[in-house]
């Protein structure tokens, strides 16, 4: 007896996936997640330098924008 993940496809209509599609939207899913958590990591890298040089502050501040930026584009 086979159990729902081994039986063939069901229709899209009826709100059932497929076991792929299941597997596709998963990795999807972690791929994002590990992008996210990515990001997060720079933004920490970056909020932890100190620095007094006025343009490497400024790069730092776009850096920070643009990974901020990146962030709640994702979110």
């Amino acid at each position: 007896m086979a159990n729902a993940l081994q039986q063939a496809e069901v229709s899209e209509d009826k709100g059932f996936v497929t076991e792929d599609q299941r597997r596709a939207a998963d990795q999807v899913r972690t791929v994002k997640e590990r992008q996210k958590q990515a990001l997060h990591l720079q933004r920490e890298n970056i909020l932890s330098q100190r620095t007094s040089n006025p343009s490497r502050r400024a790069a730092l501040e776009a850096a920070l924008a643009q990974i901020e930026a990146q962030i709640e584009a994702m979110e």
